[in-house]
């Protein structure tokens, strides 16, 4: 039986949001991702991520063969090497939920930086990227619809990647 002590230990716990980080399913990933990311914005899980789906912007950062392999639903192309401003026309309102992702986070951390620096105020990083989206087994779509393609960067960031079906063109 529970202490009254340990029970409100327990139930401050439970009350504390669990980071991004903690939602990333491979520990060996999570612990790659601590150290190359700066975590200089709010990071958001693949399940909020996946919540906040229908009321949220998704920008693509990584590059065009990247994006036409396959991205998430919805998601605009901006790019990373020739990130451009035009892609973001669409978006007047700089208070909209704006949800940045790459293959792993990094990229998608340097373009959401720019973002807040240019005024949009609700900036998230998806952590662990596209390839965390896949692994938790969410959709991906190419412009033929649903597709189990990811391009998986190259065959060192490959291995973060462990379901779908890894393109390296």
């Amino acid at each position: 039986m529970l202490s009254s002590r340990s029970l409100l230990v327990a139930t401050l716990l439970s009350s504390i949001p669990l980071t991004a980080a903690a939602q990333v399913q491979s520990a060996a990933y999570r612990t790659m991702l601590k150290g190359l990311l700066s975590h200089t914005v709010p990071e958001l899980s693949v399940q909020e991520a996946v919540k906040r789906q229908e009321n949220s912007i998704f920008l693509d950062a990584r590059e065009w063969r990247e994006y036409e392999v396959s991205h998430i639903p919805g998601a605009i192309f901006v790019g990373y090497d020739h990130f451009d401003w035009s892609h973001l026309a669409t978006v007047q309102d700089k208070n909209k939920p704006v949800v940045v992702y790459c293959s792993v986070g990094y990229r998608s951390e340097k373009i959401s930086e720019k973002l807040l620096q240019a005024g949009y105020t609700n900036v998230s990083n998806l952590y662990g990227g596209i390839f965390e989206w896949v692994n938790q087994g969410f959709p991906v779509v190419d412009n033929s619809g649903a597709t189990r393609k990811v391009h998986a960067y190259n065959r060192t960031w490959g291995v973060w990647l462990k379901k779908g079906d890894k393109v390296y063109k």
